[in-house]
């Protein structure tokens, strides 16, 4: 069995006045109506719940990142340092591309 989120990180109840409407297998229903069964749930309930953490869970991985605290020291250095300079790479992207040449 999954376990369900701390608590005090659920939202509290508030008034729904949107609404999402899904196609689903037969099979897709049953499994859910079953989960939500199972988690003492409506299925709406279950299916909103299980959506919201998902939605949390993709979104964290795009907008924040955990480190040890050697790692996150090593990190800092790292972006603190001052860049390398890269002749080579600077003659190249001084000369004019094809599109700017006359």
């Amino acid at each position: 069995m999954t376990a369900m989120p701390h608590a005090a990180s659920l939202p509290t109840r508030t008034a729904k006045r949107a609404r999402l409407d899904l196609r689903l297998s037969a099979e897709q229903k049953r499994l859910f109506e079953e989960a939500a069964s199972a988690t003492d749930q409506t299925m709406t309930e279950f299916v909103v719940q299980s959506a919201e953490v998902a939605a949390q869970e993709v979104l964290a991985d795009r907008t924040r990142f955990v480190l040890a605290p050697a790692e996150w020291k090593a990190f800092s250095a790292a972006i603190d340092t001052e860049p390398r300079v890269l002749s080579r790479l600077a003659a190249f992207l001084a000369t004019p591309s094809v599109l700017e040449r006359e």
